[in-house]
């Protein structure tokens, strides 16, 4: 039992519930007294520093963060999560990650299944506004549709964003069955044909802070390791034109990637075609394949703008 100032009764429930009530001051003082924990305070204290450490600004929006960080715990290994199981995927209480749940649900994006969330179809709308918007992606996509059909392989064009290869464009062959590797997956940059190939756009200094910062794992016993080799690698997919990785990123697959350029010269995207190694031998992956996606990167130049 606690009293105001006027000396009424305020009765507290015995629950729980009261260990996330925010309060502070002379208030949060007697209750943490009593085993409540001032959590606002907290986290408050949390957000400033870690928005004055990463120098974010005070325009940063933790809540907008958040919500997108609970948008992006969810994968193939995570597509239905509780609410405690997304809470660890993006360490934040579970009082903060359900208030972004609810907002998700609310708005549409995140649907629930008893205690089971997952992502809505209407996340796709996040997706289709940049490649609606987004001209290169637009174009490219009936280029990569075109060269899967001549080829009867996967084809694919991406971009480099914040060290990884992300997928704008992708395309099968009619009889293909998809795998699980789409528009807006994901690839190491090191490791794989067009990930070098956009590298490779790259100053040596950009290239240097790129591979002293990047996670270099084995991805296959074939994967190249050594920054020294990768930086020798990458120099001479610069000069060559084209990047040809042999089951570094993936055991059994190999690909050919060249460079996509604007009308300017610059280098905007990378084209690929990959396969299983038995279906296609690395002869015609760098003869045939290779000269297809140099001429589609021609005729692609000039709608580049």
């Amino acid at each position: 039992m606690f009293t105001t100032s006027h000396h009424k009764p305020l009765s507290w429930p015995q629950s729980s519930r009261l260990t996330s009530i925010p309060v502070c001051g002379e208030w949060g003082h007697r209750m943490g007294r009593a085993g409540v924990r001032c959590r606002m305070t907290k986290l408050r204290e949390q957000d400033a520093e870690r928005r004055k450490a990463a120098d974010l600004g005070p325009d940063f929006s933790e809540a907008l963060a958040r919500g997108l960080a609970v948008i992006n715990a969810f994968n193939e290994r995570a597509s239905q999560m509780t609410l405690s199981d997304v809470a660890r995927a993006v360490d934040l209480p579970k009082a903060t990650t359900r208030r972004a749940i609810m907002t998700l649900q609310h708005l549409g994006y995140i649907e629930a299944d008893g205690r089971l969330f997952r992502l809505s179809p209407s996340v796709l709308k996040l997706a289709a506004a940049y490649l609606s918007s987004n001209a290169i992606s637009t174009i490219l996509q009936p280029a990569c549709e075109r060269l899967a059909q001549i080829c009867q392989e996967s084809t694919s064009a991406a971009v480099f964003e914040h060290g990884e290869v992300v997928m704008i464009a992708r395309a099968l062959p009619a009889n293909a069955l998809p795998l699980g590797i789409g528009i807006g997956f994901r690839l190491p940059a090191y490791c794989s044909a067009l990930g070098r190939v956009l590298l490779s756009a790259r100053s040596d200094a950009d290239i240097d802070e790129y591979l002293s910062g990047a996670k270099i794992d084995r991805q296959t016993p074939h994967t190249i390791i050594a920054v020294s080799a990768l930086k020798a690698e990458i120099v001479h997919v610069r000069d060559v034109g084209y990047s040809y990785a042999n089951q570094e990123a993936e055991y059994g697959y190999h690909s050919v990637a060249v460079p996509l350029r604007k009308f300017d010269g610059s280098i905007v995207a990378a084209l690929h075609i990959g396969s299983r190694i038995e279906r296609v031998s690395a002869d015609r992956m760098l003869g045939e394949f290779r000269e297809r996606l140099e001429q589609t990167a021609r005729d692609l130049q000039p709608l580049l703008i």
